[in-house]
């Protein structure tokens, strides 16, 4: 499959606000953070695509994460308002792929990136080897061809 621009891609964004209980003592968003960030990202973008949970559960799936990998590229400090992004990346497997990038509002300096991979299951835990029916047709209301 060729590679789309990521001006071609279904993206979210999402300001955060970095609190208090964030933080480790040195002022610096603990990594375990970063994670409910990602999280924060995904959830925008369910919203605006029609993507989210309770979507997934309605038809009979679930889309736990097996994979997230993250590159902390400068800190993220208490009182920042950070935007993340999330760009979605097609794939003809039967997983949802997103890559993220968070940025200091500030001055637009790269701050983190990440990437991460929910699978689809039944509601029994067994993984689904083909794209679910609702994620077909989500996939062509997007105009996402593989």
């Amino acid at each position: 499959m060729k590679t789309k621009d990521k001006s071609q891609l279904l993206t979210a964004s999402r300001t955060l606000e970095i609190r208090f209980s964030e933080v480790d003592s040195m002022n610096i968003a603990w990594h375990g953070s970063y994670a409910h960030y990602l999280e924060d990202a995904r959830r925008a973008f369910g919203e605006k695509y029609g993507i989210d949970h309770a979507t997934i559960a309605a038809n009979g799936y679930q889309a736990p994460l097996v994979e997230l990998n993250i590159r902390y590229k400068k800190p993220i400090l208490f009182g920042m308002k950070p935007r993340i992004d999330i760009w979605y990346r097609p794939t003809l497997s039967a997983r949802l792929t997103y890559d993220y990038e968070i940025r200091d509002t500030a001055d637009g300096s790269l701050l983190t990136t990440a990437h991460s991979v929910q699978v689809f299951t039944d509601l029994n835990h067994k993984l689904a080897w083909n794209n679910p029916p609702f994620f077909e047709a989500w996939k062509r209301r997007w105009g996402i061809t593989d």
